[in-house]
């Protein structure tokens, strides 16, 4: 009987292991994932800022031709 039990909680302690194993690669897990989407909002909020430049030269641009005719 008592080998029985040493067996059942090597089992139980082998799956608790297991269990934290992968918890601790799924935070790992999700902080990469975080951390890439945080650059990848940086750099689209760079691109936004590029193209809203963009546009406001255009726009000036245009309300100068505008403005010759």
């Amino acid at each position: 009987m008592d080998k029985n039990i040493g067996e059942q909680l090597n089992k139980a302690y082998e799956a608790y292991r297991q269990a934290c194993m992968d918890r601790d690669h799924a935070v790992k897990e999700l902080q990469q994932k975080s951390e890439d989407y945080v650059q990848q909002i940086r750099e689209q909020q760079e691109k936004i800022k590029l193209q809203n430049s963009i546009i406001a030269k255009l726009k000036s641009q245009l309300a100068a031709l505008n403005a010759n005719r």
